[in-house]
């Protein structure tokens, strides 16, 4: 079994923060599908219904955006840490 040094790591995280932050701003961003054409009685109904999903999924896209900067940022810590750690073994800054 190999281990990751802690930089790859911290650059493996960032990537996927970043294909998630893409995936989730495409989401958010979409707009809605056309509806199927339905009576004037059910209309409303689901209407109502796709609105409330609709939103569900906005706001499943945006926690998921907030996720992926919560990632990125910790990717990027360990990034800083993984480098300090470097600096100082061979007692240089990196």
């Amino acid at each position: 079994m190999q281990v990751q040094s802690a930089y790859a790591s911290g650059m493996q995280g960032l990537q996927s923060a970043q294909q998630g932050l893409a995936q989730a701003t495409t989401a958010v961003a979409t707009p809605d599908q056309q509806k199927p054409a339905v009576s004037a009685s059910t209309q409303d109904t689901v209407t109502l219904s796709s609105q409330a999903v609709s939103q569900s999924d906005q706001t499943s896209a945006l926690i998921d955006a907030t996720q992926s900067v919560n990632q990125a940022q910790a990717s990027t810590k360990v990034i800083e840490a993984a480098s300090e750690t470097v600096g100082s073994l061979i007692d240089i800054e990196v």
